[in-house]
């Protein structure tokens, strides 16, 4: 009997963790946990998100498809203006990987950020959670839970809720409540742990509330700095201990596979060393994220590095490889399991992989080495191999792959719905840092 913890950070850097690249500073090392969870599990370095901004992840995680099937994915990402809108959210219709987990027998919860979709038409208990608290949008502030206005954004089992404290001990705490009371009922169970960090606004334990006059527009640019970022992880790793404690003191940890990823790229003062570009790029830094993987009775050699590609969705394959569920034959998976590189580290497939952003008219498609790339007008090929950060465009060097490779983007791209005219974009609060031309 295989338990699952899925664990979604928000906006973390691809060098963020100690064990990707970040460095200790007078605090000591950002990321012990999650470092240790590595070096006893198993590091994916080609792991990528299925967007470079936080709804359409998720989209792609629930579904184990392109997120561009949903009408919901093209907002980039969903605003509170989507609230009432009956198309703009996870249809309740659809599969999802809870939904497919629960007919399996599993316990399903979702501790942590939703945003997909609003009430009445949206929400986790009608996409396969049977337990939920924790924020319904995209950012809130940390003490007051709110994400305009005053009042609470959290909810519990589908009702209006809030209790004090910092909202990402609140997420901890009742992760590692969760599995202890799992462990009671001796059910399996399947826990997505979405925390809102180190998404903005910046605020740590310690601060307590920040001004309320700036929780009311949590766009802010005057706030924050590296270390509060910083700090900000550290209580998120802090948090995962408590539940791997739990998991240890319950007897579940070796038969509980743990992911780790984030749900895009870097923001502000995250460290995406060495790639290029951050949140709404699909530019490496965008899209590239940590991926830690740690299950003593699955994952053969601990302490390994995996070359493989892959991408958020497909973590959604492997999770219903491992427990035996399959989706209906009208819902065929985009996503490939990885469970065949979990138990041989060096065994790697070829996987091509696709992206589009109405922001800045972007598309992505790497196979391979390789990768096309288009902003606006402007086409790149890159030889990621040689080339991580993005600087040495080949695309006039090697015009007949540029040419293929744009082609094969192109095919992929008319199978899936073109994005709605009606579609927001969020405009971008930080500075670009695009390929030069």
């Amino acid at each position: 009997m295989t338990h699952f913890v899925f664990i979604v950070a928000d906006d973390l850097g691809y060098a963020d963790l100690g064990c990707f690249g970040a460095r200790p500073d007078a605090a000591g090392p950002v990321s012990p946990v999650l470092d240790a969870l590595a070096a006893r599990g198993l590091r994916y370095v080609n792991g990528y998100a299925n967007s470079p901004v936080c709804s359409p992840t998720r989209f792609a995680l629930m579904t184990g498809r392109y997120q561009y099937w949903v009408r919901g994915a093209s907002e980039e990402p969903m605003l509170g203006t989507a609230r009432g809108n009956p198309d703009i959210g996870l249809h309740p219709h659809l599969p999802t990987l809870p939904g497919l987990l629960a007919q399996q027998g599993y316990h399903t919860a979702l501790i942590g950020k939703w945003h997909l979709g609003f009430r009445p038409h949206f929400g986790p208990d009608r996409s396969g959670y049977r337990h939920h608290f924790g924020p319904m949008s995209g950012g809130v502030s940390y003490y007051g839970h709110n994400a305009r206005g005053s009042e609470s954004d959290l909810e519990l089992d589908g009702q209006p809720y809030d209790e004090p404290g910092y909202l990402t001990d609140l997420l901890s705490r009742r992760a590692a409540q969760y599995v202890r009371d799992r462990a009671a009922s001796g059910q399996k169970f399947f826990l997505s742990l979405h925390y809102t960090a180190p998404h903005w606004p910046w605020e740590t334990r310690a601060q307590g509330r920040i001004d309320p006059e700036i929780v009311k527009n949590l766009f802010h640019l005057d706030g924050g700095n590296v270390q509060t970022y910083r700090t900000m992880i550290r209580e998120m790793d802090e948090g995962i201990g408590w539940v791997v404690d739990a998991l240890r003191e319950t007897g579940q940890l070796d038969d509980t596979l743990i992911i780790f990823t984030s749900d895009n790229g870097g923001e502000r003062f995250s460290d995406n060393w060495p790639l290029v570009g951050g949140k709404m790029d699909l530019t490496e830094g965008g899209i590239r994220v940590p991926y830690i993987a740690h299950w003593p009775q699955g994952i053969a050699q601990s302490g390994s590095i995996c070359e493989q590609h892959c991408m958020t969705m497909d973590w959604t394959a492997t999770v219903l490889d491992i427990a035996g569920a399959q989706p209906p034959a009208d819902h065929a998976l985009d996503g490939v399991s990885l469970l065949p590189t979990l138990r041989e580290p060096d065994h790697c497939f070829a996987r091509a992989m696709f992206w589009r952003m109405k922001h800045r008219q972007q598309r992505a498609f790497r196979q391979g080495d390789w990768k096309y790339l288009k902003v606006e007008e402007d086409e790149y090929l890159f030889n990621l191999s040689q080339d991580a950060r993005e600087r040495a465009n080949q695309a006039r060097r090697d015009p007949q792959r540029l040419a293929q490779m744009r082609q094969t983007w192109e095919t992929w791209n008319a199978q899936i719905p073109a994005v709605p005219a009606e579609a927001r974009v969020h405009q971008p609060y930080t500075l670009q840092d695009m390929p030069a031309r």
